[in-house]
């Protein structure tokens, strides 16, 4: 079985600032988390939040040959002198999908984090996973636009 040059070559990740995205790469993953959430998974949420654009967002994605295959955002969320951060809007096209490229995702924002409490709204389903990564729930289940999400929280300051 032969697999094309672009399948084999794993994808660049990139990191940039909301300040520092380009409007087309921004479009990219805003199209991105629609598809995914919006279309593919039917929920139906505000996706343009008011958060994308904020000077302490940091988005990440993975792509190959100029197309988004996987996205997170980051944001810095300071109350007083503690620097916090949260989670949101992790995907990965589901063509690309099972090649480890949420968990690179990831890996790469939590290093951003370091020990600081990072939080995310987990779908039920996914909890697992970010278990593995050191979430711990932190609150009830919520049921949010028919979807069950379970409120985690990574923290490993000592």
């Amino acid at each position: 079985m032969s697999t094309s040059p672009t399948t084999d070559r794993p994808p660049t990740l990139v990191r940039a600032w909301a300040g520092d995205l380009e409007t087309d790469r921004l479009y990219a993953l805003l199209k991105l988390r629609v598809e995914v959430f919006v279309v593919e998974q039917a929920y139906f949420y505000p996706e343009l939040d008011g958060y994308d654009l904020l000077p302490r967002t940091r988005h990440f994605w993975l792509e190959r040959d100029g197309d988004v295959i996987g996205t997170v955002r980051l944001l810095e969320e300071n109350s007083g002198n503690e620097k916090s951060y949260s989670l949101g809007h992790l995907c990965t096209r589901r063509s690309d999908r099972g090649h480890g490229h949420t968990t690179r995702l990831l890996q790469a924002a939590l290093a951003d984090v370091g020990s600081a409490p990072c939080r995310i709204d987990s779908p039920s389903y996914l909890v697992e996973m970010y278990t593995r990564h050191g979430f711990v729930q932190v609150g009830d289940e919520i049921i949010d636009n028919g979807v069950p999400l379970v409120p985690l929280l990574r923290d490993t300051r000592p």
